[in-house]
């Protein structure tokens, strides 16, 4: 089976989704510290270790002022990055237009049109949450807010990758 790990990185916690690439099913996924990422990253028997990319959600500047939080973010991209150099796995980096306009063919548009368009996309039966119940799950269950998110950075970099192939 081929995966890729994708990240919503954050400044204190971070988001990530172990994908199959075949099949598009989410296969791990959480939200962390990003201490806790980090050794994932590294763990012998971790995702990083079973993934041929590693997905991360890159930062963008569209002129307006930022503090330090957006910094930190910066970093933990780095450390990310240097993980998966380090165990040897291809990183690439996603915006978060190209998540936009990849699964919603529109650059406007919010978090809650994104989620949509992955439960019309993948969901198989819960087409209002996409996650069904403990007795009959969806392809999304057990799925919170940054962890919707981890889960687009993947797909988009997949989708995209399969159209230009």
């Amino acid at each position: 089976m081929s995966c890729v790990l994708a990240f919503d990185p954050g400044n204190e916690e971070s988001a990530y989704c172990l994908i199959d690439t075949e099949t598009r099913k989410p296969i791990e996924f959480g939200k962390v510290k990003n201490e806790v990422a980090l050794r994932y990253m590294y763990a012998t028997n971790g995702a990083a270790r079973r993934a041929t990319a590693v997905i991360i959600e890159m930062v963008a500047s569209y002129g307006m002022a930022v503090g330090k939080s957006v910094f930190d973010t910066c970093v933990m991209i780095g450390r990310l990055t240097e993980a998966a150099n380090i165990i040897g796995v291809d990183v690439h980096y996603i915006y978060r237009i190209e998540e936009k306009t990849t699964i919603c063919h529109d650059s406007k548009a919010k978090d809650a049109n994104i989620r949509q368009a992955l439960i019309d996309r993948f969901a198989q039966h819960d087409f209002k949450n996409g996650k069904g119940t403990k007795k009959d799950p969806d392809w999304f269950y057990g799925f919170a807010k940054d962890e919707w998110s981890a889960y687009a950075v993947g797909i988009t970099w997949l989708d995209k990758k399969e159209a230009s192939e």
